[in-house]
């Protein structure tokens, strides 16, 4: 019913759920017909009976969305012509028949809510659905609507499930289960897994917490989102430029469509030791590959601007871009726009550019018929935000309004990005890992047919790790190469052959004249001498994640304080500083490095100099006039003393005192 992988980590884990493949969630039908049936079928109400017939032997008590409805004293034979009249179409497909041996109960379920999955309806273990079916509903005679109209399907909730005893294979013996007993068949093993965590080839070869991890990473992975991608206005859209089909596929990637949006691209792996940069599950990336457009992306961010309304007719304006008698700009981040004040489609636009002129008026409650000149607007345009150094291009500009009839101008910035050091890139496998470096391809080994890797693995990430699938999925992945058709993964699906056996790909690799491993013969790039040892080498489906370093990446001398306590600003976007915190702080004290910590903690955030008294302890102030410095306490300006604090450890004193906590100082000469 529900996913047994896609479930975040942490505290949400295991609360927030998935539906599986084929689940579906009921929703209310209408229960007078079915009480009505249900009396027609011997049902008897309780009101009706004597102690001695409410409590004898063998009779059962009717449940009806959890309410009591009557007796039966027939119980199986009730379940049975209940089923009966479902899987005619009768009744509600939905409808939940279960019978409750301990506690002598029928509960019969129609609410909304209860979750349910179909499955082919077995008698004595030989199914009901034939091979002239299964022809049927290939040429499209048959539906999977007339499956459940014929009886040959029939969905169960997870109480009825109690009464069956399910199959996964029709021809496959079950130890110690007697094939008649058997009442129900599982359409294909794969639908216990939801929709993503369908998309992982092989994923009964990985280790368990592998399977979660790819399905967290795989809802960040870029790619196409939908055929309208280049027309929808996003807040945030990242898109691969080319996103391609993995060659290793599974039966959930086909139902979901994901082989014609994908998100990732078959990257040739070798899975070998090269530099130092490969350590901790950086990968190690060839520069030629990146050139032709391996990990490429495009970011498009929506920037708003609204022109409001203010009354008697008074609003924002869109003005021309200033410029002087000889038509020169005024201003030079006005370059970007065109003449009606927007910026141009297609225009490259930099940091602090304006892409919209905007002008607000100076005073809104003007009397009414009075003309605004231009001397009564002032500028507010909206100004791009990006990163310095890096050239972005307006890709659409859109006017429309919004529900209260005001102007809302939409303009979709486009950046293509190429992949750096630092970017962040995953298997299907919950391997990932960050780009280390990028090398040349003169550098980068060599096979002896002249294939050269795209991306370099460290070998230390498959012990401890344990996903054998990946493995797998590279072999798989060269030996479709290799033939010139896909392989299959599907969870549990070798007996069904939704799954290539690894002994089926390996002799289709040895018949294109690979080897039966999938090991290859490579030579060093660097020197042209051959490596020492064969290296597990071919393709295997890459996702490039959203966590980009140019999204991230972040440093500042000095810059913008905050009012109140004047320490640095918090966070990227305002430009903030970068926090040394009390772990930090121990380290430094537990080093010994007292000036280190003097420099960071005071000179570098937020320096400032008080007056001190020294006889009651307490702040005074310094009088600018009179250049003395006095205490308010002892009304003098005797025993004052210069001092320097942080000015958030004044602002605390301070505090303190307004809560009549006092705190003194006591002062000793240096």
């Amino acid at each position: 019913m529900l996913c047994p992988c896609d479930t975040p980590e942490g505290e949400a884990c295991g609360l927030t759920k998935n539906l599986a493949l084929m689940t579906h969630v009921t929703t209310d039908q209408e229960e007078g017909p079915l009480r009505n049936l249900c009396f027609s079928l011997g049902v008897e109400d309780l009101s009706l009976l004597s102690g001695e017939e409410i409590h004898a032997p063998g009779s059962f008590l009717v449940m009806f969305n959890g309410l009591i409805l009557g007796k039966h004293r027939q119980p199986q034979r009730f379940a049975n012509n209940m089923r009966t009249f479902r899987r005619s179409g009768k009744i509600g497909e939905f409808v939940s028949v279960f019978v409750n041996e301990k506690q002598h109960c029928i509960h019969i379920a129609s609410d909304g809510g209860r979750v349910c999955r179909p499955l082919i309806i077995a008698d004595k273990g030989r199914s009901r659905v034939k091979e002239h079916h299964m022809k049927e509903l290939r040429d499209g005679i048959r539906s999977f609507d007339d499956f459940l109209r014929d009886g040959l399907i029939e969905y169960l909730d997870v109480n009825e499930e109690n009464n069956a005893l399910i199959a996964l294979y029709e021809h496959v013996d079950q130890d110690g289960v007697q094939r008649s007993s058997i009442t129900h068949i599982e359409i294909e093993p794969m639908t216990i897994l939801g929709v993503v965590a369908g998309l992982i080839p092989y994923p009964h070869h990985n280790q368990s917490p592998r399977n979660t991890y790819q399905c967290a990473m795989g809802k960040q992975a870029m790619g196409n989102i939908a055929y309208n991608q280049l027309f929808r206005a996003d807040s945030l859209l990242y898109l691969l430029v080319y996103a391609q089909r993995p060659l290793l596929t599974t039966k959930t990637i086909e139902l979901v469509g994901y082989d014609k949006l994908g998100a990732g691209q078959n990257a040739t792996v070798a899975v070998m030791s090269y530099s130092g940069y490969d350590i901790e599950d950086a990968i190690v990336m060839n520069k030629s590959s990146l050139d032709r457009g391996f990990g490429r992306c495009i970011a498009m961010k929506k920037y708003t601007v609204t022109s409001e309304k203010y009354g008697d007719g008074i609003s924002d304006r869109i003005a021309k871009p200033q410029r002087d008698r000889d038509g020169v700009l005024i201003k030079q981040n006005m370059r970007a726009l065109d003449e009606d004040g927007f910026v141009a489609p297609g225009q490259i636009i930099r940091n602090h550019d304006i892409y919209v002129n905007k002008q607000t008026p100076k005073v809104t409650n003007r009397t009414p018929g009075t003309a605004l000149t231009d001397r009564d607007y002032r500028d507010s345009p909206a100004v791009y935000k990006g990163v310095d150094g890096e050239t972005t291009v307006v890709d659409r500009v859109m006017l429309c309004s919004d529900t209260n009839d005001k102007l809302t101008i939409k303009c979709i910035i486009r950046h293509t990005r190429r992949p750096e050091v630092g970017d962040k890139f995953s298997s299907r496998h919950g391997q990932k890992g960050v780009c280390g470096t990028i090398v040349q391809q003169e550098d980068f080994p060599f096979s002896e047919k002249g294939i050269c890797p795209d991306l370099i693995m460290n070998p230390h990430g498959f012990p401890s790790r344990m996903t054998i699938g990946k493995m797998i999925e590279l072999l798989g992945g060269k030996a479709g190469v290799s033939c010139g058709r896909f392989h299959y993964g599907s969870i549990f699906g070798e007996p069904s052959g939704n799954a290539d056996k690894v002994e089926d790909i390996s002799h289709t690799l040895v018949k294109h004249g690979f080897s039966y491993s999938g090991k290859d013969f490579l030579y060093s790039g660097i020197l042209g001498h051959p490596l020492q040892a064969y290296v597990f080498m071919g393709p295997i489906y890459y996702q490039k994640l959203k966590h980009m370093v140019l999204d991230k990446m972040h440093a500042r001398a000095s810059g913008p304080r905050v009012l109140l306590t004047r320490q640095p600003t918090e966070g990227r976007s305002r430009d903030g500083g970068l926090r040394l915190g009390e772990m930090e702080r121990d380290c430094l004290i537990a080093y010994g490095a007292s000036m280190l910590i003097f420099e960071r903690l005071l000179l570098s955030s937020d320096p400032y100099q008080v007056q001190v008294c020294r006889k009651c302890g307490l702040l005074g102030y310094y009088n600018y006039k009179l250049k003395t410095s006095f205490c308010s306490m002892c009304k003098n300006g005797e025993n004052m003393a210069k001092m320097r604090m942080p000015y958030a450890c004044k602002l605390l004193f301070q505090e303190l005192q307004s809560m009549n906590v006092v705190p003194r100082l006591t002062l000793t000469e240096g």
